[in-house]
């Protein structure tokens, strides 16, 4: 007989105990593996659900296409839409990219999605550019509540998940296969999704490119790829001189002044809230009653700040404007320079955008010491307190630029002082979906009173300065969107844009020097302002005002030309 057989086990009765004397824990849940592909394909079909509002509202809610085409194309550009995310994220992902791609394109198609859907922003190239130049002033009054709360719930969120999910690790031989063959059920389909509505998405693709931009994370992914590569080629290349035969062969009469233009670039302003124009409202009321000539139908050579400053300081204008060539081009102000007029750009924005490289410049958008200023920026007067030393400084001819803050958005409410709240109750918040569009237009407006209030106290100041004949000219960069057909702010591809963010207020103030000096100008003037004008004027036109002789010079695109404002120009336009 075994002793030992009959001798009892005294661990397992000891284990047996602890185990009926403790609580039962609950079973280790299985671990479900993700392949990188899958999880490409996951994201692409959250990304459609969360962040193509924007793009479904138009392609539903507007007339796109025929109402017995709608619902088919639609679901047709869903699987496009899906099976080119993947695709796109299939290239992407591998063993070392795959989660810190994934978390950075939750949070950020979390945010685009959250701006195209409440103001209808169109990520393209050069709106992601204006992205890229936007500092943390202007950041900062994007960051609100809204889009915390927005980029947590569907970004960080999901993020978090993402994080911590297990996923699948193959060999790198089983790996490429996998890899090979969802990439091409991606172009697959892809292709399925065409062949079962060749003509509406044919048609989508032709006649609807805009709407392009607002499928993310696509639209930004693509733009920053063409918005990298085109800034890494444009560095090497050769800046472009223009002008170079500039001169004024025509020495002014020893009695002539020397000229003073003061252009005063707004920013944001649109011509159909512009008082001068006929605007229900009178926002411009000291304007009103000072002698300027208003030209009521201006037409801007874009819709952001990015493309129309330097389109208007170039001689091509909208028709030849060419953003590479643009960028590496010198502009009216490198022409004036070249001629002998001196130059100052004064800015309380984030740049002149290249076209005063090299010149003298100056900022106020933080540090300058005004009373006008604070920690958070300048009002636009600040760049106007010391006018009488700055003109006494430069006793020639000489151009100063003053590139206003003026109507920069969303938080209208920062670019005037109380006094000047007139209409109300005014949207004071960054965040304008928490506003009526009421109380937005009411801000907006208030902010057009301050910059009609500045520019009447610029002429009042200038009309008793002695050693200049002077012109001051005011013209808006682009407009704005008030919340029209559901758009806010500006930046729409200028092929769809709205007249609210294309058609801009430009007025032009007259000297006593200037009008005594050529009696004809003014009466001229008058006459020509009720033509259409544009941004495409401006270079030929200051140009002539200071009688600059070169070969780039247009005397049809100069307003003054046709006026006699100087006598080599009028040689000019004659021999036109």
């Amino acid at each position: 007989m075994n002793s030992h057989a009959q001798r009892p086990d005294w661990r397992s009765a000891h284990t047996a105990h602890r185990a009926l004397s403790q609580p039962t824990a609950p079973s280790r849940l299985p671990r479900v593996l993700l392949s990188q592909e899958a999880l490409a394909l996951l994201l692409s079909v959250y990304f459609l659900l969360t962040a193509q509002q924007a793009f479904w509202q138009t392609v539903l809610g507007g007339d796109v296409f025929a109402d017995a085409q709608r619902w088919s194309t639609s679901a047709a550009l869903a699987v496009i839409i899906v099976a080119a995310h993947a695709l796109l994220f299939g290239l992407l992902f591998n063993r070392w990219t795959v989660k810190p791609v994934a978390i950075v394109l939750l949070l950020t198609a979390a945010a685009a999605g959250y701006f195209m859907s409440r103001y209808r922003v169109f990520l393209d190239d050069d709106m992601l550019r204006n992205i890229l130049h936007t500092d943390t002033k202007e950041a900062g009054e994007l960051v609100t509540g809204g889009l915390v709360m927005h980029v947590a719930l569907f970004g960080a969120l999901p993020a978090l998940l993402v994080w911590m999910w297990p996923l699948r690790r193959r060999p790198w031989r089983s790996a490429l296969l996998y890899r090979s063959g969802f990439l091409l059920w991606c172009v697959a389909l892809i292709v399925v999704g065409y062949l079962s509505q060749p003509q509406g998405v044919a048609a989508f693709a032709r006649n609807h490119k805009p709407l392009r931009e607002l499928v993310a994370p696509g639209n930004y992914l693509v733009s920053l790829w063409r918005v990298a590569r085109s800034d890494l080629g444009g560095r090497s290349a050769a800046p472009i001189e223009i002008g170079l035969d500039a001169r004024r062969e025509t020495k002014p009469p020893d009695d002539r002044r020397p000229r003073l233009l003061v252009l005063v670039l707004g920013e944001t302003v649109r011509a159909q809230n512009w008082g001068l124009n006929g605007y229900h409202r009178q926002t411009t009321p000291e304007l009103a009653r000072r002698d300027v000539l208003n030209f009521p139908d201006v037409s801007a050579c874009g819709t952001s700040t990015e493309i129309s400053l330097p389109c208007m300081f170039s001689p091509a204008g909208e028709a030849g404007y060419d953003r590479e060539r643009l960028r590496r081009s010198e502009s009216l102000l490198h022409v004036l320079h070249r001629a002998g007029v001196s130059v100052l750009w004064r800015d309380n924005q984030t740049g002149c955008k290249g076209t005063c490289d090299g010149l003298p410049f100056e900022s106020f958008e933080r540090g300058w010491p005004s009373p006008s200023c604070d920690d958070a920026g300048c009002l636009d007067q600040a760049m106007s307190e010391d006018l009488d030393a700055l003109l006494a400084a430069h006793p020639g001819d000489f151009v100063l630029v003053l590139h206003m803050l003026g109507n920069h958005g969303p938080a209208y409410y920062k670019r005037y002082p109380d006094a000047f709240e007139r209409w109300t109750p005014a949207c004071r918040e960054e965040d304008l979906a928490r506003c009526s569009d009421e109380s937005i237009r009411n801000a907006y407006d208030n902010a057009i009173l301050y910059g009609d209030h500045w520019i009447a106290s610029l002429i009042d100041r200038l009309r008793l300065h002695q050693a200049h004949d002077v012109v001051l000219w005011y013209l808006s960069d682009h407009g704005e969107s008030l919340g029209e057909g559901g758009l806010y702010l500006h930046g729409v591809p200028k092929s769809i844009a709205p007249d609210t963010q294309r058609k801009v207020p430009m007025t032009i103030w007259l000297g006593d020097g200037l009008v005594a000096d050529e009696p004809t100008v003014e009466h001229c003037l008058a006459q020509r302002r009720l033509q259409p004008a544009s941004h495409d004027q401006l270079f030929h036109s200051v140009l002539g005002l200071f009688g600059v002789q070169t070969s780039v010079y247009q005397p049809k695109r100069d307003l003054f030309a046709p006026c006699a404002v100087d006598a080599t120009t009028a040689v000019a336009a004659q021999e036109d």
